[in-house]
């Protein structure tokens, strides 16, 4: 039997939601649904100790077209227009870049799960500002300030207490940035050794909260993604995330990341030393 407090505050929180959404103001929403006003207040309440009447729950998620098991709380899967499409799922049509401040209400929300993550290169908290200039420059999806400002949010709360982040890269990834191969092949080899230094200080400081673990990219393929705890996965498809939310969907991408970290090559607790080499690698380039 689910804890009837946790039930009235997934409720409370997906409520909100479900307002927030729908565009209305209170009133509104309370007359699309036909309660009062004072009734919608009294469920928002954090005093409150009862669920709506059934009645009530199946005419808000007719009208806001969310499943009731989500709207109390006991599925994770998100708005039914999302299980309406093709294996449940929905495509965010804003124009988004990989540091988007959406990611970081994401990573608030699963603050007490374990976040797991694969970078479209590296990890986008480690990343130094002219690293992000440099991968922005070209781009018009987003601002290479706004990137850095939630580069900065990521951070701080990797830095955080209740957080618990494992990432994984190709081993392949790190050493082409080291060389200076690929779409780093223009990016100046100061910065890249200014790069190499700031990673080897952020691995060390934030192990064991942050533990980043390379695979061989010849025997191991990631998309860029980032799972949410039990929550949500969002799959980085080039300015704009494709976001699954249905049990099935976050298990199988959470069991394909822990073969990632069963197949790993380096271990977190070895980066700082790996890194330390590539350093030194790149450092001889520059003569």
């Amino acid at each position: 039997m689910p804890n009837r407090r946790i039930l009235l505050t997934d409720f409370r929180t997906r409520l909100l939601e479900v307002i927030t959404l729908s565009g209305l103001n209170r009133s509104q929403f309370a007359e699309q649904n036909e309660m009062d006003r004072s009734t919608l207040s009294q469920l928002l309440s954090t005093a409150n100790r009862r669920l709506p009447r059934l009645e009530t729950l199946a005419s808000i998620a007719a009208s806001q077209q969310v499943s009731l098991d989500w709207l109390v709380g006991l599925s994770s899967a998100g708005p039914m227009k999302a299980e309406l499409i093709q294996e449940r799922t929905f495509l965010e049509r804003e124009v988004l870049g990989p540091d988007d401040e959406r990611l970081i209400g994401w990573l608030k929300e699963a603050t007490g799960y374990k976040i797991r993550y694969v970078p479209a290169t590296l990890p986008d908290l480690l990343k130094t500002t002219e690293v992000i200039q440099y991968e922005l420059g070209q781009t018009v999806a987003t601002s290479a300030q706004e990137n850095i400002a939630t580069s900065a949010a990521r951070l701080a709360w990797t830095r955080g207490p209740g957080t618990d982040l494992e990432v994984c890269n190709s081993i392949q990834a790190v050493e082409g940035f080291a060389r200076g191969e690929g779409i780093w092949r223009t990016l100046d080899n100061d910065v890249r050794v200014a790069q190499l230094d700031n990673m080897i200080q952020l691995t060390d400081e934030l192990y064991p909260t942050l533990r980043w673990f390379l695979f061989d990219g010849l025997q191991r393929y990631a998309a860029p993604t980032t799972i949410f705890g039990p929550l949500r996965v969002a799959l980085y498809i080039g300015q704009m995330y494709l976001v699954l939310t249905a049990n099935d969907h976050i298990n199988a991408l959470t069991a394909h990341f822990d073969d990632l970290i069963r197949a790993a090559v380096v271990q977190p607790n070895d980066i700082p030393s790996f890194l330390k080499e590539l350093r030194t690698t790149a450092r001889r380039m520059r003569r």
